[in-house]
């Protein structure tokens, strides 16, 4: 049994079975298949006899037995019944959709279906299974035992990278452990597989599921086999190097890195008017983007290099970081997440907002100097109530038009992209630095 599962609620499950087949055409039934397959992408073939066995025909049986479907089966057909006083009737069913109708001897009896303790069925109806089945007709040249290989892809599980992170007493290292989370609800157990995990993108038409099988399933082959991590095509995968059993409406925890000691960097950021952006158009309303909010957003960097005890494709997922308080106990300080993040780049989390600083930001002037031409003056306070000094990284957008110059500012400022600038202030201890600047827009 192999399992290669997919970020978008998608599986790739080959399957290997001993079957005993005889000389000619059979019907073959392969039970205990996921209840969310595709039955369109189902590939079989025999690896005893690849060329004097053949599919001539298969079918996806999933008409499981439940008591509504054996009623609804015995319609027009005499059955039992005890209800909850120990009363019994005895006689032909002729309505099951709400409360149940008999015709018995003596009339139509109707009775309530909370009021039923038991029914008798002279046996399972045709046509009912108690699990889901592929059913094929093969038809082969010799008589004995052969390996069916199976592959098909399922809905119904899925799997994300869930990363913990302990920060050291001074917030500049951090250890972290990284683990696959795997949840099954595809409707099967997949028992001793050989767990393979895909991070990407990858993109699936519904239509053309079918076509997509072959090409997976020869990706898949050509990979080498706790985790290692390969590259596919232009995605990674994620190999686990032992057999492992994921049960049907289970969640399955593997972890797959860690390292310790690694870099940190804490940082202040204050955007003191998020949401704020450029809609491709001018906007000339004085009081657009005047607002103010005082969080100064805390976040933690780390480069994901070989040099800073990382250097690995890191999943999409999500990383929680803790501290250990005065007395040694760890503690949630915040979370979020990443997206697929490759070797070499750097994972920035937003943990949540300074309590000790805070951040005022005020419009002082807004004018017209023409009907092309407007000029915005801002003055930004960042007031540090910790007994250190900070540094605070104050981030502008310039929303209004895509033709902007800073014609005047208290300090040197870094353009981030097209229509962000940062400055980088230092706060005194229990003080507070400003920013001011002037921005002029030429539409």
């Amino acid at each position: 049994m192999a399992l290669t599962v997919y970020n978008q609620d998608l599986a790739l499950v080959r399957d290997v079975r001993s079957l005993s087949l005889s000389a000619g055409v059979n019907e073959v039934r392969f039970a205990d298949v996921a209840e969310r397959i595709d039955p369109t992408s189902v590939h079989v073939r025999s690896l005893t006899d690849p060329t004097g066995t053949r599919i001539l025909e298969q079918n996806f049986d999933y008409d499981l037995v439940g008591s509504q479907k054996v009623l609804e089966k015995y319609i027009d057909r005499a059955i039992g019944l005890v209800t909850d006083d120990g009363t019994t009737y005895e006689g032909t069913l002729l309505s099951a959709q709400n409360d149940i109708v008999l015709q018995t001897e003596t009339g139509i009896v109707v009775v309530r279906r909370d009021a039923i303790r038991q029914f008798d069925f002279p046996e399972l109806p045709e046509g009912l299974i108690t699990r889901p089945s592929l059913v094929w007709l093969v038809e082969t040249e010799q008589t004995g035992e052969q390996d069916i290989e199976v592959t098909y892809m399922t809905g119904g599980i899925s799997w994300r990278a869930d990363y913990v992170v302990q920060l050291n007493e001074d917030d500049t290292q951090a250890d972290l452990n990284g683990w696959v989370t795997v949840e099954n609800q595809s409707g099967a157990t997949y028992e001793n597989a050989k767990l393979k995990l895909v991070a990407g993108d990858v993109n699936v038409v519904q239509e053309k599921l079918g076509v997509m099988r072959d090409v997976m399933a020869e990706e898949m082959a050509v990979a080498t086999p706790q985790v290692e991590e390969r590259q596919l095509f232009e995605y990674h995968l994620y190999d686990v190097q032992r057999p492992v059993t994921v049960r049907n409406n289970q969640t399955k925890q593997i972890e797959f890195t860690s390292a310790s000691g690694i870099n940190v960097e804490k940082i202040f950021v204050y955007d003191g008017a998020p949401g704020f952006g450029f809609y491709g158009y001018a906007i000339t309303d004085p009081s657009y983007g005047a607002s103010s909010t005082p969080d100064v957003n805390i976040y933690l960097d780390m480069a994901n290099s070989e040099e800073n005890g990382l250097g690995i494709p890191l999943p999409a997922g999500r990383v929680r970081v803790y501290k250990a308080d005065v007395d040694g106990t760890l503690q949630f300080i915040g979370e979020d997440e990443i997206d697929h993040t490759p070797r070499d780049e750097q994972v920035r989390l937003r943990l949540g907002n300074a309590f000790d600083i805070v951040g005022e930001r005020r419009q002082t002037n807004f004018r017209k100097l023409g009907d092309d031409v407007i000029e915005e003056s801002f003055e930004i306070t960042i007031r540090n109530h910790k007994d250190e000094a900070v540094e605070v990284r104050v981030v502008e957008h310039m929303f209004r038009w895509s033709e902007w110059e800073i014609t005047r500012e208290s300090a040197e400022h870094t353009k981030l992209d097209q229509g962000t600038v940062e400055w980088r202030v230092n706060v005194p201890a229990n003080g507070e630095a400003t920013v001011t600047y002037t921005v002029r827009y030429e539409f």
